[in-house]
Protein backbone atom coordinates (compact mmCIF):
# COMPACT_ATOMS: atom_id res chain seq x y z
CA UNK A 1 0.00 0.00 0.00
CA UNK A 2 1.13 3.75 -0.54
CA UNK A 3 -0.46 6.02 1.01
CA UNK A 4 -0.44 9.65 -1.22
CA UNK A 5 -1.01 12.98 1.25
CA UNK A 6 -1.02 16.30 -1.16
CA UNK A 7 0.66 18.42 1.66
CA UNK A 8 -0.53 22.51 1.47
CA UNK A 9 0.72 24.43 4.79
CA UNK A 10 -0.10 21.81 7.33
CA UNK A 11 3.19 22.18 9.58
CA UNK A 12 0.74 22.50 12.49
CA UNK A 13 -1.28 19.03 11.45
CA UNK A 14 1.16 17.05 9.72
CA UNK A 15 3.21 15.85 12.76
CA UNK A 16 0.13 14.25 14.57
CA UNK A 17 -1.00 12.58 10.86
CA UNK A 18 2.05 10.90 10.50
CA UNK A 19 1.80 9.23 13.83
CA UNK A 20 -1.42 8.23 13.30
CA UNK A 21 -0.69 7.16 9.92
CA UNK A 22 2.12 4.73 11.58
CA UNK A 23 0.16 3.34 14.54
CA UNK A 24 -2.57 2.53 11.92
CA UNK A 25 0.05 0.41 9.83
CA UNK A 26 2.25 -0.39 12.39
CA UNK A 27 0.47 -4.22 11.81
CA UNK A 28 -0.10 -4.53 8.46
CA UNK A 29 1.83 -7.79 7.01
CA UNK A 30 2.21 -6.23 3.18
CA UNK A 31 4.87 -3.58 2.61
CA UNK A 32 3.99 0.00 2.97
CA UNK A 33 4.67 3.37 2.19
CA UNK A 34 3.61 7.40 3.34
CA UNK A 35 4.33 10.01 0.12
CA UNK A 36 4.07 13.30 1.56
CA UNK A 37 3.93 15.62 -1.54
CA UNK A 38 4.44 19.67 -0.61
CA UNK A 39 2.82 22.05 -2.68
CA UNK A 40 4.65 24.94 -2.30
CA UNK A 41 2.43 26.32 0.41
CA UNK A 42 6.12 28.13 1.67
CA UNK A 43 6.10 27.53 5.32
CA UNK A 44 7.50 24.92 7.54
CA UNK A 45 6.00 21.87 6.15
CA UNK A 46 8.90 20.72 3.86
CA UNK A 47 11.63 20.96 6.99
CA UNK A 48 9.12 18.97 8.94
CA UNK A 49 8.71 16.62 6.08
CA UNK A 50 12.15 15.99 5.70
CA UNK A 51 12.51 15.34 9.48
CA UNK A 52 10.07 12.57 9.23
CA UNK A 53 11.40 10.87 5.99
CA UNK A 54 14.88 10.70 7.48
CA UNK A 55 13.73 9.37 11.10
CA UNK A 56 10.61 6.87 9.61
CA UNK A 57 12.11 4.62 6.32
CA UNK A 58 8.43 4.09 5.38
CA UNK A 59 7.80 8.38 5.09
CA UNK A 60 8.98 9.64 1.56
CA UNK A 61 9.14 13.51 0.85
CA UNK A 62 8.31 15.36 -2.27
CA UNK A 63 8.23 18.74 -3.16
CA UNK A 64 7.21 21.28 -6.17
CA UNK A 65 8.64 24.22 -6.65
CA UNK A 66 5.77 26.12 -6.64
CA UNK A 67 1.96 25.68 -5.97
CA UNK A 68 0.43 23.51 -8.97
CA UNK A 69 -2.94 22.86 -6.86
CA UNK A 70 -4.35 19.42 -5.10
CA UNK A 71 -4.94 17.43 -7.87
CA UNK A 72 -1.33 17.69 -9.21
CA UNK A 73 0.40 17.10 -6.06
CA UNK A 74 -1.57 13.61 -6.26
CA UNK A 75 -0.56 12.76 -9.53
CA UNK A 76 3.32 13.18 -8.39
CA UNK A 77 2.28 11.14 -5.77
CA UNK A 78 0.54 8.49 -7.79
CA UNK A 79 3.06 8.09 -10.62
CA UNK A 80 5.68 7.54 -7.46
CA UNK A 81 4.14 5.37 -5.70
CA UNK A 82 5.79 1.66 -5.64
CA UNK A 83 3.11 -0.68 -3.98
CA UNK A 84 -0.16 -2.57 -5.87
CA UNK A 85 -2.70 -0.28 -3.87
CA UNK A 86 -2.48 3.84 -3.58
CA UNK A 87 -4.60 5.29 -0.58
CA UNK A 88 -5.14 9.15 -0.66
CA UNK A 89 -6.54 11.38 1.71
CA UNK A 90 -5.88 15.37 2.64
CA UNK A 91 -3.66 16.80 5.26
CA UNK A 92 -5.97 18.21 7.49
CA UNK A 93 -6.90 15.14 10.06
CA UNK A 94 -10.66 15.16 8.62
CA UNK A 95 -10.46 11.97 6.86
CA UNK A 96 -9.19 9.65 10.07
CA UNK A 97 -6.23 7.29 8.59
CA UNK A 98 -7.88 4.52 11.63
CA UNK A 99 -10.64 4.41 8.62
CA UNK A 100 -8.36 3.27 6.14
CA UNK A 101 -8.52 -0.72 6.46
CA UNK A 102 -12.40 -0.16 5.53
CA UNK A 103 -11.20 1.40 2.06
CA UNK A 104 -9.09 -1.39 1.59
CA UNK A 105 -11.58 -3.72 2.95
CA UNK A 106 -13.79 -3.02 0.22
CA UNK A 107 -10.99 -3.01 -2.72
CA UNK A 108 -11.11 -6.93 -2.34
CA UNK A 109 -14.61 -6.86 -3.01
CA UNK A 110 -14.39 -6.90 -6.50
CA UNK A 111 -13.60 -2.75 -7.03
CA UNK A 112 -10.89 -1.24 -8.49
CA UNK A 113 -11.70 2.41 -7.07
CA UNK A 114 -13.35 3.01 -3.27
CA UNK A 115 -14.29 6.16 -2.31
CA UNK A 116 -14.61 6.99 1.51
CA UNK A 117 -18.10 8.65 1.87
CA UNK A 118 -18.33 10.92 4.51
CA UNK A 119 -21.49 9.59 7.28
CA UNK A 120 -21.90 13.69 7.59
CA UNK A 121 -19.48 16.28 6.14
CA UNK A 122 -17.90 18.91 9.00
CA UNK A 123 -17.72 21.69 6.63
CA UNK A 124 -19.10 25.03 6.64
CA UNK A 125 -22.07 26.32 4.15
CA UNK A 126 -19.54 28.13 1.90
CA UNK A 127 -17.71 24.54 1.29
CA UNK A 128 -20.72 21.94 1.11
CA UNK A 129 -22.53 24.39 -1.54
CA UNK A 130 -18.94 24.55 -3.69
CA UNK A 131 -18.40 20.39 -2.68
CA UNK A 132 -22.03 19.95 -4.05
CA UNK A 133 -21.23 22.26 -7.16
CA UNK A 134 -17.96 20.15 -8.33
CA UNK A 135 -20.23 17.20 -8.03
CA UNK A 136 -22.88 18.24 -10.13
CA UNK A 137 -19.86 19.13 -12.88
CA UNK A 138 -18.45 15.06 -12.03
CA UNK A 139 -21.59 13.60 -12.99
CA UNK A 140 -21.05 14.05 -16.76
CA UNK A 141 -17.47 12.46 -16.54
CA UNK A 142 -18.44 9.93 -13.96
CA UNK A 143 -22.50 9.11 -13.77
CA UNK A 144 -24.52 10.48 -11.48
CA UNK A 145 -24.43 7.63 -9.15
CA UNK A 146 -20.43 7.33 -8.30
CA UNK A 147 -20.24 11.55 -8.64
CA UNK A 148 -22.31 11.41 -5.27
CA UNK A 149 -20.02 9.59 -3.21
CA UNK A 150 -16.86 11.25 -4.74
CA UNK A 151 -14.28 12.11 -1.91
CA UNK A 152 -10.28 12.85 -1.68
CA UNK A 153 -10.12 9.75 0.63
CA UNK A 154 -10.31 6.55 -1.82
CA UNK A 155 -7.88 3.67 -2.33
CA UNK A 156 -7.67 1.84 -5.57
CA UNK A 157 -5.24 0.37 -7.72
CA UNK A 158 -1.77 1.29 -8.94
CA UNK A 159 -2.05 -0.06 -12.08
CA UNK A 160 -5.12 2.20 -13.29
CA UNK A 161 -2.40 4.47 -13.81
CA UNK A 162 -1.45 3.26 -16.68
CA UNK A 163 -4.79 4.93 -18.38
CA UNK A 164 -3.20 7.96 -17.94
CA UNK A 165 0.36 7.25 -17.74
CA UNK A 166 0.53 9.99 -20.70
CA UNK A 167 -1.69 12.65 -19.40
CA UNK A 168 0.13 15.84 -19.54
CA UNK A 169 -1.91 18.90 -18.54
CA UNK A 170 -1.64 21.40 -16.13
CA UNK A 171 -5.34 20.70 -15.75
CA UNK A 172 -5.82 17.43 -13.30
CA UNK A 173 -9.08 16.35 -11.85
CA UNK A 174 -7.74 12.48 -10.19
CA UNK A 175 -11.48 11.24 -10.09
CA UNK A 176 -11.94 11.86 -13.90
CA UNK A 177 -8.58 10.42 -14.64
CA UNK A 178 -9.81 6.93 -12.63
CA UNK A 179 -12.78 6.55 -14.87
CA UNK A 180 -10.31 6.24 -17.87
CA UNK A 181 -9.00 3.00 -16.52
CA UNK A 182 -12.17 1.17 -15.20
CA UNK A 183 -15.97 1.44 -14.70
CA UNK A 184 -15.79 -0.68 -11.26
CA UNK A 185 -16.47 2.29 -8.56
CA UNK A 186 -17.34 1.36 -4.52
CA UNK A 187 -17.88 3.34 -1.82
CA UNK A 188 -17.76 2.97 2.21
CA UNK A 189 -19.17 5.26 4.73
CA UNK A 190 -16.35 6.68 7.05
CA UNK A 191 -16.03 9.19 9.44
CA UNK A 192 -15.22 12.75 8.77
CA UNK A 193 -13.95 15.02 11.59
CA UNK A 194 -14.62 18.39 12.90
CA UNK A 195 -11.25 20.73 11.37
CA UNK A 196 -9.14 21.29 14.63
CA UNK A 197 -6.04 22.75 13.10
CA UNK A 198 -6.47 26.42 11.12
CA UNK A 199 -8.66 27.04 8.47
CA UNK A 200 -9.15 25.39 5.18
CA UNK A 201 -7.14 26.08 2.35
CA UNK A 202 -10.33 26.02 -0.27
CA UNK A 203 -11.98 29.01 -0.33
CA UNK A 204 -15.53 29.17 -2.52
CA UNK A 205 -13.52 30.96 -5.13
CA UNK A 206 -10.98 28.20 -5.43
CA UNK A 207 -13.60 25.45 -5.56
CA UNK A 208 -16.17 27.11 -8.17
CA UNK A 209 -12.82 27.24 -10.07
CA UNK A 210 -11.94 23.30 -9.82
CA UNK A 211 -15.53 22.58 -10.70
CA UNK A 212 -15.06 25.18 -14.04
CA UNK A 213 -12.10 23.73 -14.89
CA UNK A 214 -13.83 20.02 -14.52
CA UNK A 215 -16.53 21.12 -16.53
CA UNK A 216 -14.83 22.75 -19.65
CA UNK A 217 -11.52 20.23 -19.34
CA UNK A 218 -13.35 16.88 -19.08
CA UNK A 219 -17.01 17.46 -19.97
CA UNK A 220 -17.97 17.75 -23.73
CA UNK A 221 -21.43 19.28 -22.53
CA UNK A 222 -20.28 22.99 -22.64
CA UNK A 223 -19.37 21.79 -26.70
CA UNK A 224 -22.52 20.85 -26.59
CA UNK A 225 -24.52 23.47 -25.66
CA UNK A 226 -22.21 25.75 -28.02
CA UNK A 227 -23.55 23.82 -30.52
CA UNK A 228 -27.18 24.06 -29.99
CA UNK A 229 -26.90 27.39 -29.48
CA UNK A 230 -25.20 27.89 -32.98
CA UNK A 231 -27.85 25.58 -34.49
CA UNK A 232 -30.92 28.05 -32.56
CA UNK A 233 -29.28 30.99 -34.15
CA UNK A 234 -28.71 29.67 -37.53
CA UNK A 235 -32.07 28.44 -37.95
CA UNK A 236 -33.42 32.01 -36.53
CA UNK A 237 -31.57 33.79 -39.14
CA UNK A 238 -32.54 31.15 -42.09
CA UNK A 239 -35.99 32.05 -40.88
CA UNK A 240 -35.49 35.68 -40.85
CA UNK A 241 -33.72 35.99 -43.80
CA UNK A 242 -36.56 33.75 -45.59
CA UNK A 243 -39.36 36.21 -44.13
CA UNK A 244 -37.42 39.15 -45.15
CA UNK A 245 -36.41 38.10 -48.89
CA UNK A 246 -40.26 36.68 -49.12
CA UNK A 247 -42.12 39.95 -47.91
CA UNK A 248 -39.66 42.12 -50.31
CA UNK A 249 -40.82 39.44 -53.69
CA UNK A 250 -44.33 39.64 -52.78
CA UNK A 251 -44.72 43.00 -51.80
CA UNK A 252 -41.84 44.28 -54.14
CA UNK A 253 -41.15 46.72 -51.05
CA UNK A 254 -38.85 46.76 -47.99
CA UNK A 255 -40.38 45.57 -44.54
CA UNK A 256 -40.89 47.93 -41.93
CA UNK A 257 -38.58 47.41 -39.19
CA UNK A 258 -35.58 45.23 -41.03
CA UNK A 259 -33.62 48.44 -42.75
CA UNK A 260 -30.39 46.43 -40.86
Amino acid sequence: VSIVIPVYRSERSLRELARRLLAVVAEWPAPMEILLVEDGGGDGSWALIAELAQAYPRIRGFRHSRNYGQHNALLTGIREARHEVIVTLDDDLQNPPEEIPKLLAALGQGHDVVYGTPLRRQHGFSRNLASSLTKIALQGAMGAATARKASAFRAFRTELRAAFADYNNPNVLVDVLLTWGTTRFGAVPVRHDERAIGPSNYTLRKLIHHATNMATGFSVLPLQIASLVGFFFTLFGMGLLVYVVGNYLIRGATVAGFTF
